[in-house]
């Protein structure tokens, strides 16, 4: 008997009913395996993004921690700023203070000089000089001796030692300056000096009071320029050819522009004689008019050189009794520095003077011949004098000077002049320097000269001078 046929809508059923759980598991197990793939992909990013965030923070806490350091830079350079503003505030509110000395109020002082010592050996062909006398420390023509037996010196000390003091004050628009100097040469040697311990007396060299174009004072006068003696162990070097006075003046620098300079000063005068009977010089203190200096002074790229001219009045007084004379000089000088740096230079002075011996090698010769007990007249006396030198910069450290000088007296015709009175005098060096380092020197030098005096005699000094120097 043929199956019956089951309705299509019961196989639908029942086949969706044994399809179905399958079906849901399927899809069960395909949601989730989606669902895991997803988790996974989430916390990659998830991790990733921390990663990202924790790099974030990482930079935002460097760029943090540089803003707040160039915070506190730019807080310190304000201070900084602040600080410099306010110290260039006080200082511009206040005078510089002085590169050297010390300050006392508004008056700079200094201290300056230098500490010299020299050996001399010497041999005098005609004679010796007396124990203590200024020609065996330093070269004086006059003391050459003459007329003797050949004799032979030795000697050291460290008399030309010097010490210098300055001050300067604001005043105005200028300084009020003010200089006082002093050293131990001029000075005679007391008797026994050399027995023990070398006690000799300070000597004044300058005292004098400036202020803008005005010097008063003590000072090198205006007829020479001391600037222009050349390098020496020697207390002057070519004292024979040089002028040679320190002195009361009231002097005028006028500038004229260009380098050009004009003096004008007034001088203490001073007149030396001789008497027809004695070389020995006298001190005659009965002038009337100080002595007149006027120069024109130039300093430019080429060197300084330099021409004066002087006047003055002899004047000789004694119990209503004397005379007077016009005297006068002129001088002209240099220094003329070449080569590599100006190492060398030429310096040179020559002068002419009628009635101005005292101006010359601390008095060679008189101003004049004067006798009270012949005529009560005033013979005035001329001489020429000149020296030239040369230096030589063989290295910074390293050089020489060669010199020369000379004087000629012409003594009035006429009357009688004393036969050992002093007639011609010439004398020529050469040196050696070494600075090892600035402000020390060390040198040795050799010295030839002659003295001549009227009745013919002459005498001649061979000398061989070491020094050493310190300058403070």
């Amino acid at each position: 008997m043929p199956k019956a046929r089951r309705p299509l809508w019961l196989i639908l059923l029942g086949t969706s009913v044994l399809v179905a759980p399958q079906t849901a598991f399927a899809q069960s197990t395909l949601d989730q395996s989606t669902q895991s793939t997803r988790e996974k992909v989430l916390e990659e990013r998830l991790l990733k993004l921390e990663a990202e965030m924790a790099a974030l923070r990482a930079d935002l806490g460097a760029t943090r921690s540089e803003q707040a350091q160039t915070a506190v830079a730019a807080s310190q350079a304000a201070v900084r700023s602040e600080e410099t503003a306010t110290k260039l505030a006080t200082l511009e509110s206040r005078p510089a203070g002085p590169a050297e000395g010390f300050r006392v109020g508004s008056t700079t002082f200094k201290l300056g000089g230098f500490v010299k010592v020299v050996g001399i050996a010497t041999r005098y062909d005609d004679g010796e000089v007396p124990g203590g006398s200024l020609g065996k420390e330093f070269y004086l023509p006059q003391q050459i001796p003459v007329g003797g037996q050949s004799s032979r010196d030795i000697i050291g000390h460290a008399r030309q030692t010097r010490l210098a003091f300055s001050a300067s004050t604001p005043l105005g628009d200028k300084d009020l300056k003010s200089v006082i100097e002093f050293d131990f040469a001029l000075a005679a040697a007391p008797l026994g000096a050399q027995r023990a311990t070398n006690p000799y007396v300070p000597t004044f060299r300058r005292g004098f009071i400036h202020y803008g174009n005005w010097l008063i004072g003590q000072e090198w006068t205006t007829f020479q320029n001391p600037a222009h003696l050349p390098e020496t162990t020697d207390f002057v070097g070519p004292m024979d050819g040089a002028i040679f006075v320190r002195q009361m003046m009231i002097q005028y620098r006028q500038p004229l522009g260009d380098g050009l300079d004009l003096y004008l000063a007034a001088e203490n005068p001073q007149t030396e004689t001789e008497s027809r009977l004695s070389p020995a010089l006298v001190d005659n203190d009965q002038d009337r008019i100080p002595d007149l200096v006027t120069k024109l002074a130039y300093k430019g790229t080429f060197g300084d050189v330099h021409i004066a001219a002087l006047v003055r009045q002899l004047s000789v007084q004694n119990n209503g009794v004397g005379d007077t004379a016009f005297g006068w000089g002129v001088t002209t000088g240099g220094k003329i520095p070449f080569g590599p740096k100006g190492r060398h230079d030429l310096r040179f002075l020559a002068t002419y003077g009628h009635g101005m011996g005292r101006y010359f090698t601390v008095g060679f010769a008189p101003d004049a011949i004067y006798d009270a007990a012949v005529d009560n007249r005033l013979h005035v006396v001329n001489n020429f004098a000149g020296f030239a030198a040369l230096k030589l910069g063989w290295t910074p450290t390293i050089r020489s000077t060669l010199m020369v000088g000379y004087q000629h007296v012409d003594y009035p015709t006429g009357i009688i002049i004393p036969g050992m009175s002093n007639l011609e005098a010439y004398s020529f060096a050469g040196n050696l320097f070494w600075s090892p380092v600035r402000n020390l020197d060390f040198g040795i030098e050799y010295r030839h000269a002659q003295r001549e005096v009227v009745s013919g005699l002459k005498g001649q000094m061979d000398r061989v001078e070491m020094a050493a120097k310190y300058t403070f």
